[in-house]
């Protein structure tokens, strides 16, 4: 990033990170450590934060404000998920967190009408947090044990990214919306381009675009791997806050006039067409048209990519007197019950209803494979931010992501249609004047804490504890993977695996399974002794959830060696002790085999002296120079076995 002087034109970024900077200096690739105002956890993630709090001895949240969700594990199919729920409830009230029960609706739409307020930095145990960019916060998904640090008070620390200034101009033309122009960003720079940078919209083409809209955008900024997506607090955040009673937290923040970039695109919005990202990656994307008239088995609308009001009533006003194809499951998933109300109040929900729609429970739902899954080698057409392998629920799924007008023409004529194709003219939803509900459900921290117990149901274990690094390790690579792997690949999510989100052990059979059934037992076999793994590029890519270095780390993996990382779960990995480490020669990921051997001696003094990290493969006798990108409070970190080791030792001295 520019270094900026005093006097300098400053981006809404660069005012962002100033204005919260408590440790580092503004120079792109160096650690800074960041004052947190807002937490966001979900249940998914959140049982782990609670443990954690509850491991550090914390009394009270020391944030603004720290919000818990339950939209993820909705399903209650046995005991595992509502004991969870009462667990977080109860946790909520021992530490002085706002509560929002199942139902309530998915966490980001909901933390955008109830809590975001420009200005302010909001850290989230999931890896969509970012969504909450399209108020002017400075808004980034960590790991669990990352956001339970920040509610304790303490910053949080990332390595300064530098700023992608993305100017906007033109106006969407009909039956274009925000879903495409996140899209073509992911044409245009990949799964990989947003890796070390924040995304700052700018331009007149903001205009056009409401607080929602840029939800749209911001949230998928992290399938790019980003760091942040920031947009400016203007009007259209001023009018959002207004229609959510809220206009007292309005402060308006802009960038200067002749503020500048580190790195600049531009998107003339008036030249969009609509857009799909076909299977399985967020990145594949292509114009509808060119893919146009492949039969689909579904239709999904919702999820927190596409959570705004006008992401449900346009379908509805495109459906409207009309039937979806008798071959299509047309599901719809409100993504906050304040969206739910309303659709009902304008008589939205009727119009879906009446043309064949599904109507599911308020929360994530099938985005994260709670349901909904697909059939069998059939597509869906889905508005929400994934579609890895798998995902879905379904192991042979075709999800593709496109906007919720070509899911819902689509829906109607049974094949992949381009909006633009249908005989009707384009429904125009004037949002202005929509008529909104203030969620009564969300329950405020409990007055008298020190009442409060915390209920722990049986699912519920005590964290693992981890020994420290050790000086030397020789271990097996017990699996090479290639690139662009998720954290959906390494621990799935799914209404099979997530309910034991909060019992490490059992949890961490279920470690990198969706790619070798055997890893697990394999895993077992040294998990005293240690192992490794190999990866490609852009390895941890996708949700934030820490269960997928916390539970390989459980499983005895000491070092992870890859070509790059994605930075959520780079941090991960360093939060449980794990060191990943990085190919100085790319070449030398095709050499190392899986099941080979390898020493890595004296890690311990070269990782303090910042000598060479050498491994040496004992099938061909190479020997692989190695580096990283740790800071020393991340070395110190992993050579104490993880963070709460590093808290626990500096506190007793």
């Amino acid at each position: 990033m520019t270094k900026q002087t005093k006097n300098q034109p400053r981006n809404v970024a660069t005012k962002l990170i100033e204005s919260h900077l408590v440790a580092g200096k503004l120079k792109a690739g160096e650690e800074i450590g960041l004052k947190i105002d807002q937490t966001l956890t979900q249940d998914a993630t959140g049982t782990l934060v609670m443990l954690e709090l509850e491991a550090m001895g914390l009394d009270q949240a020391r944030t603004e404000l720290s919000a818990q969700y339950v939209d993820h594990n909705l399903l209650q199919t046995d005991h595992r998920n509502p004991d969870d729920h009462l667990f977080l409830r109860s946790a909520c009230e021992k530490f002085g967190i706002w509560f929002s029960p199942a139902g309530s609706g998915v966490s980001h739409p909901v933390h955008m009408e109830r809590f975001g307020k420009p200005g302010k930095t909001l850290l989230g145990s999931d890896s969509h947090t970012c969504a909450a960019g399209s108020l002017g916060m400075l808004a980034m998904g960590a790991g669990g044990l990352s956001v339970a640090t920040a509610i304790c008070g303490e910053p949080f620390y990332l390595n300064m990214p530098r700023v992608m200034g993305v100017k906007l101009t033109g106006r969407l033309p009909e039956w274009v919306s925000a879903k495409d122009v996140i899209l073509e960003m992911l044409r245009r720079h990949g799964v990989k381009g947003g890796a070390g940078k924040i995304i700052e919209y700018y331009g007149p083409g903001l205009k056009g675009l409401s607080a929602m809209d840029r939800h749209v955008i911001a949230n998928m900024g992290q399938e790019m791997g980003h760091t942040a997506t920031v947009f400016p607090a203007d009007d259209a955040v001023r009018e959002f806050l207004g229609q959510q009673q809220r206009e007292d937290d309005f402060q308006r923040l802009e960038a200067d006039p002749g503020a500048t970039y580190d790195l600049h695109d531009e998107i003339d919005l008036s030249k969009l067409e609509p857009l799909i990202a076909l299977p399985s990656s967020p990145g594949k994307v292509f114009p509808v048209r060119e893919v146009a008239g492949e039969p689909i088995y579904q239709a999904y609308i919702g999820s927190s990519a596409n959570p705004g009001l006008r992401d449900f009533a346009v379908p509805a006003m495109m459906v409207k007197g009309r039937q979806v194809h008798e071959g299509v499951s047309f599901d719809i998933n409100p993504t906050s019950r304040q969206v739910l109300e309303n659709l009902v109040e304008l008589g939205h929900l009727t119009d879906l209803l009446n043309a064949g729609a599904r109507l599911h429970q308020t929360g994530c739902n099938g985005c994260i494979g709670m349901g909904q899954a697909p059939a069998t080698n059939q597509i869906s057409l889905r508005t929400v931010p994934r579609n890895f392998a798998g995902r879905s629920g379904t192991s042979e799924d075709k999800v593709c992501l496109c906007s919720p007008e070509t899911a819902t023409a689509s829906a109607l004529t049974g094949v992949i249609t381009d909006p633009r194709d249908l005989e009707m003219d384009y429904p125009v939803f004037d949002e202005h004047s929509t008529f909104y509900v203030q969620d009564r459900n969300i329950r405020p921290p409990a007055q008298h804490p020190e009442l409060s117990v915390v209920e722990k149901g049986p699912n519920i274990s005590t964290l693992p504890t981890f020994d420290g690094l050790p000086d030397s390790l020789e271990a097996p690579v017990l699996l090479k993977v290639g690139d662009d792997i998720s954290t959906d690949d390494i621990l799935p999510a799914g209404s099979e695996i997530l309910p034991f989100r909060s019992n490490i052990p059992v949890i961490s059979e279920f470690t990198y399974t969706r790619l070798d059934s055997t890893y697990p037992e394999r895993a077992k076999q040294h998990q005293d002794s240690g192992s490794l793994i190999v990866g490609g590029e852009n390895y941890g890519q996708g949700s934030s959830r820490e269960h997928a270095a916390l539970a390989p780390r459980y499983l005895g993996v000491r070092v992870v060696i890859a070509k790059s990382y994605s930075r959520i779960h780079w941090q991960n990995l360093c939060s449980f002790g794990v060191l990943p480490l990085r190919f100085v020669a790319p070449e030398s990921y095709d050499s190392i085999e899986q099941n080979d051997d390898l020493a890595l001696p004296g890690l311990v003094e070269a990782l303090k002296s910042g000598d060479k990290i050498v491994a040496e493969n004992a099938r061909t006798g190479e020997r692989h120079e190695l580096t990283h990108d740790l800071s020393e409070r991340q070395i110190r970190m992993i050579i104490a076995g993880g963070l709460l080791n590093m808290m626990r030792q500096e506190m007793a001295a």
